[in-house]
């Protein structure tokens, strides 16, 4: 059984930089068709050329459900379906206690981390995989920090609590067409978490972990590949 994507087609969202840019060009290298997601139109323009392979780029916020709707229809008038959808664009603009946290950065946080996987998850589905063949994936990026509490972290690890018991409820409802999974890192060595593991914190992480090392972002793309692909077939 090979780690093949060949004649798949997969949206990523925040798929421009960090994690989100190396799951799309470990799927494209492993032969699928793929459409990356951010903000920046230089900058997901930039993502592509290097991740080669024909992957294609759109430009938006990924909290507007305009936006996901105009990008699942853009990639099934190309292709014709969307076998993939990897759900990674994330934010956290604000690190304190919880309960200092104001309503805008709060609800930033929901919005950006649990109702636009929820949006991207329903338009993919109404756009393609609900009347598809089936054996459809989607992957939630979520957060080791969904798994414990944090006096720092604290509304990023509700966010992302949220977005694990999301993949549970549309595992229960897609299959057996679509397999809903979440990956929840720990701290990856990414620029979105730059303050968590420079320096000496990122060593004391370090060592906290049983492989003695942080992790890369090809790490947390290899997982991905595995769900994605048939390899993960009985998963969800």
């Amino acid at each position: 059984m090979e780690l093949r994507l060949d004649n798949k087609v997969a949206i990523v969202t925040g798929g421009s930089r960090g994690i989100g840019k190396e799951i799309a060009a470990v799927f494209a290298a492993a032969g699928a068709q793929v459409m990356i997601v951010s903000r920046k139109a230089e900058v997901c323009e930039a993502a592509a050329a290097e991740i080669g392979h024909g992957c294609r780029w759109m430009a938006g916020n990924v909290g507007d459900s305009e936006f996901a709707a105009e990008v699942a229809a853009a990639v099934v008038d190309e292709f014709a379906k969307i076998d993939v959808l990897v759900n990674n664009a994330a934010t956290n603009p604000y690190v304190g206690p919880m309960i200092d946290v104001d309503l805008p950065r709060w609800e930033k946080t929901l919005s950006v981390n649990v109702t636009a996987p929820l949006v991207w998850t329903q338009e993919v589905w109404k756009a393609s995989m609900a009347d598809g063949a089936g054996g459809c994936s989607v992957i939630n990026i979520s957060s080791v920090g969904g798994l414990s509490t944090s006096t720092a972290l604290g509304v990023y690890a509700v966010s992302k609590a949220a977005l694990i018991h999301i993949t549970k409820q549309l595992a229960a409802e897609l299959g057996p067409k679509v397999r809903v999974n979440a990956l929840a890192p720990g701290l990856i060595k990414t620029d979105f978490a730059r303050v968590l593991w420079e320096g000496e914190r990122g060593a004391e992480v370090a060592k906290s972990y049983p492989l003695g090392r942080l992790g890369e972002t090809s790490d947390i793309a290899g997982a991905a590949l595995f769900l994605a692909a048939e390899t993960g077939s009985w998963i969800t």
